[in-house]
């Protein structure tokens, strides 16, 4: 019995993606809880809690997408062709939120405000689109004869919409617990409120979304609502509802990793939810892996070279973290 190269690599980038929604979800947070500090102290503590590690998180989508290149070249080639301009526009974002993060350390009071507004609105963009192209993909891909059959703005849409505002309140419940982890004081104080109503916000979200697409895609709604399925699957929105129960604890207590903890759960369990709804489909609605899969020696040629880099990458990852660990106060500097 062979390999499954196909489901090897499958496994390999949602692994990618889901380290890339963690590690730079919460960096795009702290960008957007800009929105809701003023201070300047403030505010440069908020962005020292992720300086050492910010840039190093992005490896996770480079290692995504050239992982979907290598394995996947017709997922490629349409998913890019689909969602060219939401794509583009997340990268613009994340361009404009690397640039302000660099330069906001340098510029006089005069111009702070300036990158503060780049630095929020390139949080905002990236997030926002990231969740764009989400919902789209889930709505599904007009594919004919092994190509992208559709518009440029067929993913411009309410439930793609819907989608990327969600993720807006997912980073930002990411940023917020995340600071609660790393700061204290008023800070964390003002962390703790704003985790609460993010909280029900994003739970909220999960639910809506949760019956709207099934309800929009019948395949969806066959899959999770169909026996012995349901048994297997009704799991996963009652973990939701205990996980928000024991966040919303959490904050009423001395919190300091719990809340971070609990909301990467959360978002584990969306994208649980999301893997149950479109496996083993690449391309929704109806094209799977295998269909999507690359020459065997391909896929086979660059799973060496994906074997021996991703160990490396945890492993400096888990160092970074590591050496940075504790307390971030405001006299700590960035450099």
């Amino acid at each position: 019995m062979g390999i499954d190269l196909a489901l090897l690599w499958a496994i390999i980038i949602l692994f990618g993606i889901l380290m890339y929604v963690v590690m730079d979800g919460f960096d795009l947070g702290i960008g957007i809880l800009y929105l809701f500090i003023q201070g300047k102290e403030d505010r440069d503590v908020m962005m020292n809690t992720v300086a050492p590690v910010w840039d190093g998180n992005e490896t996770w989508l480079v290692l995504g997408g050239a992982g979907l290149l290598a394995a996947f070249p017709l997922a490629y080639s349409v998913i890019l062709s689909a969602f060219m301009l939401p794509l583009i526009f997340m990268l613009l974002g994340l361009i404009f939120r690397g640039v302000a993060f660099e330069f906001r350390f340098k510029a006089d009071a005069r111009r702070r405000h300036f990158w503060d507004k780049a630095f929020i609105g390139g949080s905002l963009t990236a997030t926002f689109f990231q969740g764009v192209t989400l919902g789209a993909y889930i709505d599904g891909i007009d594919v004919v004869n092994r190509a992208y059959a559709g518009g440029p703005l067929d993913w411009l849409e309410p439930f793609a919409i819907f989608t990327g505002l969600g993720l807006i309140a997912a980073y930002a419940l990411l940023g917020c617990t995340w600071l609660i982890f790393k700061t204290e004081g008023l800070l964390q104080s003002r962390m703790r409120q704003l985790a609460r109503p993010l909280t029900l916000i994003l739970l909220a979200v999960i639910v809506i979304l949760s019956v709207w697409t099934p309800f929009a895609h019948s395949e969806i709604a066959e899959r999770w609502f169909t026996l012995p399925n349901l048994f297997w699957f009704a799991p996963v929105p009652v973990l939701v509802l205990l996980v928000t129960w024991f966040l919303l604890r959490s904050l009423n207590n001395d919190p300091h990793a719990g809340p971070f903890l609990l909301t990467l759960a959360l978002v584990f369990l969306g994208y649980s939810g999301l893997g149950i709804s479109v496996w083993p489909n690449i391309i929704p609605p109806d094209i799977s892996i295998w269909d999507a899969s690359g020459p065997p020696q391909s896929q086979g040629f660059t799973l060496v070279g994906a074997l021996l880099i991703i160990p490396l990458i945890l492993m400096y990852t888990a160092w970074s973290y590591y050496v940075f660990r504790g307390k971030v106060r405001a006299e700590d500097g960035y450099h």
